[in-house]
């Protein structure tokens, strides 16, 4: 009834995002994307890895971004262009996989403004996670081996480049609560915690939207009944 259901993680730098989005797809039953967009982007373009690698989530010029974002043009703009630059071929490439992606099959996207690539698709759930920073700190300093100070100048590396690709290419601010569906803090819910959460989500969300088409369908069954029966 509701087709393809895509959710869309964005994350601090050491929040466990990709984590949670990964055991979130195991829930669900579906594939979770993050980096495997690029090997997916690659094949469906023709660019080879090694270009997304050195240009996955640079900004483009004003000018080309002028380009991409009229909506007319998206679905064969990377066709169009490929005399462009390599960043904005591979930005062009990893914005139609993902609109692909989402005409496919149900499944997870991890970053890279999928949010933003899908914001007018049926069936979408948008989620940004975040953390406090001490634990942000011990889990990135852990997972790397570096040490508490290495770590902590990462994240904030790491959050300052997310944060500019995300408001360089959408209309909308890198965080933000309005710009999500819902946030969650996993500091205070554990990954799984978290996985959780979202999976309540999407069940209370589905009932709603259930409960509005039906609704909707009775008002559509009284008006046409109207039409037959004017008395």
């Amino acid at each position: 009834m509701f087709g393809h259901r895509i959710v869309t993680i964005g994350r601090e730098f050491g929040s466990g995002g990709r984590l949670i989005g990964q055991k979130l797809a195991e829930r669900m039953g579906v594939n979770c994307y993050d980096k495997e967009l690029i090997n997916l982007a690659s094949k469906e373009s023709g660019l080879c890895t090694e270009v997304f690698e050195n240009n996955d989530e640079k900004p483009l010029n004003s000018f080309f971004y002028s380009l991409v974002m009229d909506t007319g043009a998206l679905g064969q703009t990377f066709a169009g262009y490929m005399d462009a630059p390599l960043n904005q071929k591979v930005f062009l490439a990893q914005f139609e996989t993902i609109q692909r992606l989402a005409e496919r099959e149900s499944c997870v996207i991890v970053g890279r403004c999928a949010d933003y690539a899908l914001h007018d698709y049926p069936n979408t759930i948008h989620i940004f996670i975040s953390g406090e920073l001490q634990d942000k700190v011990e889990r990135v300093a852990k997972y790397n081996n570096i040490s508490k100070d290495k770590a902590l100048d990462l994240i904030a590396k790491s959050d300052k480049k997310r944060a500019n690709y995300y408001n360089y290419y959408s209309n909308k601010k890198w965080g933000a609560a309005a710009t999500y569906d819902l946030c969650i803090n996993s500091s205070l819910t554990g990954v799984d915690g978290a996985v959780d959460v979202i999976m309540k989500f999407i069940e209370v969300k589905e009932a709603l939207q259930l409960k509005k088409d039906i609704e909707a369908a009775d008002e559509d069954y009284k008006e046409n009944s109207n039409l037959f029966n004017p008395d």
